[in-house]
């Protein structure tokens, strides 16, 4: 586009600005300008020196201004890949301090000694390089490793969700991978997302994971997030950049390095510990909670609590929170709570109509307990009952701390426990179970039970009432340990 920068009485100063062009393109159009300025020039000259006699050449070149000048600065330099049978178009994203760039290039229909065809050739299709300098003096030897294992792991896939491997070259200062290219946009580009369309999303990505995690040895992404997920408007996804990706087979907890994205990295992974089908489904859920919520990938931290639990409920409008409980499920600290695979994760979800919200009925509000024995175990019953159809209530029970009580963390607690702690059903008899040995005799305890649940309601509180028993009668202890002893002796 071009944008006038200012005028005067005798020229208008004019900048040219087409970052968009490529640098071909540029020399091209700058060759035009420059012979449009000088016939500019000479017509400004005549005109002058025949109102103004007098004036001499020298005079005027004082001046002399370019009627049209270009910012040259701006123009863009991009390598040269047509010996190798590629033209680039435009830059696509690029990471300065590990040598890395990303470009969108055109596949050129010729022949050359360097170039090796396309296993799948599109003469006029657009393709993806990723490119890695060794020359940069800021690149890492981890990142050159990440771009190798990228290319060894896409020559083992073949899914419509991930852009397939197309070919592979070397240049004289560095390294690049051709890439089939997907007219999509980032999943991190902020938009308003309906509830059904994030579930279309999870689907997609699912089915890619499930997909990854069937392969003979199963395939483990570890860098799942918003900026490695396309988009297109019909709602395709693609899963892009497996340069972090590793076989389940390989040792993961032996490198030293994590190697991830923060915020979106497992705890397991965050610790460098042994990596599962479900580190991935955690990634996934923090991904999702993005797009329920609106925040940022770069802020997602803001919302990762002390204990690792992520608290994003209270973000989620009420009709939104028919799959919340699923959403909480992925994103489980520990992984044995998670779902343990893409397929499970994908069959919980495909029941949930992510429209309809549940609406919890408890037949307690208060639960009142009290013993008859001193040290006595107790046990009270709690119905859970959802009536809205085609839903399904899931959630989870924590015991609320108390200043009295022994530190302990949401799961467990050191004398109240409910089960199941973790449900996904309509109709749900739940068992509290108090062990009354750790309290002092004939006192009364109040405590409070969190229901969490993807119902209208979010969070319901239970408060709870255990009164214990005194200590028996006292007793002639001494005698009866002499007896005992008289007794042994004479046995």
């Amino acid at each position: 586009m071009a944008e006038v920068l200012g005028r005067s009485s005798s020229v208008t100063m004019i900048r040219v600005r087409c970052s968009f062009l490529p640098c071909n393109q540029w020399l091209a159009l700058k060759g035009w300008i420059d012979r449009v300025d000088f016939g500019l020039w000479i017509l400004f000259c005549d005109i002058w020196r025949s109102l103004i006699p007098s004036v001499s050449l020298r005079q005027i070149q004082r001046f002399r201004q370019p009627l049209l000048s270009v910012e040259m600065s701006n123009i863009p330099t991009f390598p040269n890949f047509e010996p190798y049978g590629y033209q680039v178009l435009q830059e696509l994203g690029h990471n300065l301090q590990g040598g890395r760039q990303t470009f969108l290039a055109r596949q050129l229909d010729c022949q050359h000694p360097e170039y090796e065809p396309l296993t799948d050739p599109q003469c006029d299709g657009r393709v993806v390089i990723k490119q890695f300098q060794f020359a940069q003096t800021t690149s890492a030897w981890s990142e050159f490793q990440a771009h190798e294992s990228e290319v060894e792991m896409l020559q083992r896939l073949n899914h419509p969700g991930i852009p397939k491997y197309l070919n592979a070259f070397e240049t004289h200062d560095g390294f690049c991978m051709v890439q089939e290219y997907k007219d999509a946009k980032s999943l991190a580009i902020r938009r308003n997302w309906e509830p059904q369309s994030i579930k279309s999303v999870a689907i997609a990505l699912l089915d890619i994971l499930v997909y990854l995690q069937d392969q003979p040895v199963s395939v483990i992404h570890r860098d799942i997030k918003p900026e490695n997920i396309l988009v297109d408007e019909a709602l395709n996804i693609y899963l892009v950049d497996f340069g972090f990706a590793r076989l389940g087979g390989d040792n993961l907890a032996a490198s030293s390095m994590v190697k991830g994205t923060m915020g979106f990295m497992p705890p397991e992974q965050l610790f460098n510990r042994e990596l599962t089908n479900a580190s991935d489904l955690y990634s996934l859920g923090v991904t999702l909670i993005c797009l329920v919520t609106g925040i940022r990938s770069s802020d997602i931290g803001s919302l990762i609590l002390a204990n690792y639990h992520i608290r994003f409920r209270e973000l989620v409008p009420p009709l939104h929170r028919g799959w919340i409980n699923w959403l909480e499920k992925l994103v489980e600290p520990n992984p044995a709570h998670r779902y343990s695979s893409a397929r499970e994760a994908l069959l919980a979800l495909d029941t949930l109509d992510v429209r309809r919200v549940p609406k919890l009925k408890l037949n307690h509000d208060v639960i009142n307990i009290q013993a008859s024995q001193f040290g006595q175990p107790l046990e009270q019953e709690i119905v859970l009952i959802n009536s809205i159809p085609y839903t399904q209530l899931s959630g989870r029970w924590e015991v609320v701390a108390h200043p009295h009580d022994p530190a302990h963390i949401s799961d467990e607690h050191s004398w109240i426990r409910v089960s199941p702690q973790y449900f996904a059903q309509n109709t749900l008899t739940c068992r509290i179970c108090i062990d009354t040995q750790w309290l002092e005799p004939a006192q009364t305890y109040h405590r409070e039970l969190q229901l969490h649940t993807n119902a209208v309601e979010g969070t319901t509180t239970v408060p709870i009432e255990i009164r214990t028993a005194p200590f028996p009668p006292n007793l002639p202890y001494r005698m009866m340990a002499i007896a005992a002893l008289i007794g042994l002796g004479i046995g």
